[in-house]
């Protein structure tokens, strides 16, 4: 049995060393969870991962789909649950902004079925361009949500996430972080349960939020929340652990750093270990610290825990010291850590924290900036582009490996907002006069870049459209999309090209292929020729370098110069200097050839005879 089968199919107590991401997955399937629906995104991306594997291969799901976009999942896995099929939608935290419009009248119209909404969040922003704490979503939406601590606690939720939405009729909201997804831990499988779809009755007064039915279903959901409040009281996931008169209230993550310290510190507290967040549980946080000599509040990002017990304790005219974020003893931004939580808490307890050490231990971390991988197409395609245009022109990125063209050599990245903005940041920023170009990749080209071509064909904007096609969501994890002829379950579909929508709304395109520098810099030229008022668009297409074959690699010869021209236009790690020289890495290059091509000297050659251009564009039905 491989790992996917085991998750799929393993039975009731055995144990499997699991992501949380992976247990989470593991607790749909055991939910019976019938339609589940992502657009792939870190830290979440896992859970699409396997799930894709389970679903085409064992049936768990029964359905499973990569959406174009994050507001299009959520509409498909809660209609699923509104039809009856009990549904849950994932992303990572900026993937709910795109998804929540239909969020917030998900909470109106409520659901049928159980449906949950995994928001797996960044603190620290190891992939992600903000921190934002997605746990506002619930407070905005008036939605129940829960947060795991670990990877079993994360697999175990997600039944009780359902359970609540089913009792309530609400979808469920389910918090992660980073440090929970990408943790792995040892979790003991459950039994695997088997949903019956439940009736769907048509209700327009219920399913259909004109404005006369909002200010009803409004009312509905003040009292549906009401009673997730009573559910917050009673429920096991709000637990109290340990004894004393310092008492910690914590949730998530944060609860192990919390357990930790208190060990590491050698006290004695007692532990309010909140797993449902939202609505808190009043009664139960009153009685905890109404004895308490001190409190205090451990939780990532927002101090919002800490300003709703801040808010119980006067409301109910408890005289407690509470401590947190507001005393300046808990950061405001990134990842906790243990040593961030002892020194917090010492804080608090005015005992004596030990910085100097902490500093030490980040000395000994090297620094490594993110590269494009060896071999990327991206490099030389930006390599063709800044041989073509002005260095004056704007460059307007977007999120996905091409974003690294920030760094040196290419430094070609001056502005970015969020997924599929860089058109639009081209088309605000050519009203000033600038030659702007709007770079994005292909699988961000489908999820929010249609939108905005229409918008620049329709309003005449003069921009270029780089569309970096390497066949596949590479950043996250290699998740098929419309342009690859494939399903999220395997099934084979049409092939959709970001040409074919050019070639729809009648603008100037070009096709190329980025590793033959010489037709590609024409093809850009010529496009650039035919290019009249309105937008144009370009396409290089080729295949990832981790999911292409090596067909030959390289070498550099004693034609070497020592100019490294190689390195300064392309900055491929497989690139090295030595001695006065550039070398190649054999044990990383990918055998792309690009820098043969921009080498003044023909100092670097095949140390085969297989041709460059086998493939000179990529047939993504292969």
């Amino acid at each position: 049995m491989n790992l996917f089968e085991k998750i799929a199919c393993g039975g009731l107590g055995e144990k499997l060393l699991l992501l949380g991401n992976e247990a989470i997955a593991r607790g749909l399937i055991e939910a019976g969870v019938i339609v589940a629906t992502t657009y792939p995104g870190t830290p979440s991306s896992e859970i699409g991962n396997t799930l894709a594997v389970t679903s085409s291969k064992y049936g768990k799901p029964r359905y499973f789909e990569f959406s174009t976009n994050e507001k299009v999942a959520f509409e498909v896995a809660a209609s699923a649950a509104v039809a009856g099929l009990r549904s849950c939608v994932f992303m990572k935290h900026v993937g709910l902004n795109v998804a929540a419009d239909p969020l917030m009248s998900s909470a109106y119209i409520g659901t049928n079925a159980g449906f949950t909404v995994i928001t797996a969040d960044d603190p620290g922003c190891w992939s992600s361009q903000n921190e934002q704490d997605n746990r506002y979503y619930a407070y905005l939406a008036n939605l129940p949500m829960l947060e795991p601590s670990n990877s079993q606690e994360a697999k175990d939720m997600i039944r009780d996430a359902f359970i609540i939405s089913e009792k309530l009729e609400l979808p469920v909201i389910f918090r992660v972080t980073t440090r929970v997804s990408h943790t792995r831990g040892k979790v003991i499988l459950g039994k695997i349960e088997t949903q019956k779809p439940k009736k769907f009755v048509k209700n327009p007064g219920r399913y259909v939020p004109i404005p006369a039915v909002a200010r009803k279903r409004r009312l509905v959901l003040i009292d549906k929340i009401n009673k997730a409040r009573e559910i917050s009281e009673q429920t096991n996931l709000n637990r109290v652990e340990g004894s004393g008169d310092i008492g910690i209230i914590t949730s998530g993550v944060s609860y192990n750093y919390a357990m930790e310290a208190i060990a590491k510190i050698n006290i004695e507290a007692s532990i309010l270990k909140l797993g449902m967040t939202y609505p808190l549980p009043e009664n139960k946080i009153k009685n905890f610290i109404k004895d308490k000599k001190q409190v205090i509040i451990i939780e990532e990002l927002e101090p919002l825990i800490e300003n709703t017990i801040r808010s119980i304790a006067q409301r109910n005219n408890v005289k407690v010291k509470i401590n947190g974020k507001h005393d300046n003893f808990f950061p405001l931004s990134g990842e906790f850590s243990t040593d961030i939580v002892v020194d917090g808490i010492k804080k608090a307890l005015n005992m004596e924290t030990n910085k100097q050490m902490k500093i030490k231990q980040a000395e000994k971390t090297p620094f490594r900036p993110p590269i494009f991988c060896p071999g990327c197409p991206h490099m030389a395609s930006y390599h063709i582009v800044k041989r073509v245009l002005s260095p004056r022109t704007i460059w307007a990125s977007d999120i996905g490996c091409y974003t690294l063209a920030i760094n040196k050599p290419f430094q070609m990245a001056d502005i970015l907002y969020c997924m599929g903005s860089s058109i639009g940041a081209a088309m605000g920023m050519s009203k000033a006069d600038k030659v702007a170009v709007a770079f994005i990749g292909d699988s961000t080209f489908f999820h929010s870049g249609l939108p905005e071509l229409v918008n620049a064909v329709y309003n005449k904007h003069n921009v270029l459209v780089v569309v970096l096609d390497n066949g596949t969501t590479a950043m996250t994890g290699h998740q098929p999309h419309p342009g690859t002829g494939r399903t999220g379950m395997g099934e084979k579909t049409k092939v959709i090209l970001p040409e074919m929508f050019a070639e729809a709304l009648g603008i100037p395109y070009e096709v190329t292929d980025p590793y033959n520098i010489a037709l590609s810099v024409k093809a850009l030229r010529r496009l650039l020729k035919r290019k009249g008022e309105g937008p144009a668009l370009i396409v290089f297409r080729r295949s990832c370098a981790l999911i292409r074959p090596v067909e030959q690699v390289y070498i550099i010869n004693d034609k070497c110069t020592g100019c490294f021209a190689c390195i300064n236009s392309l900055g491929c790690p497989a690139l090295r200097k030595r001695n006065g020289n550039a070398i190649i890495l054999s044990n990383l290059c990918r055998g792309c050839g690009v820098c043969s091509q921009v080498c003044p000297f023909e100092a670097i050659e095949s140390v085969n005879d297989l041709e460059t251009e086998k493939k000179n564009f990529l047939n993504f039905t292969q």
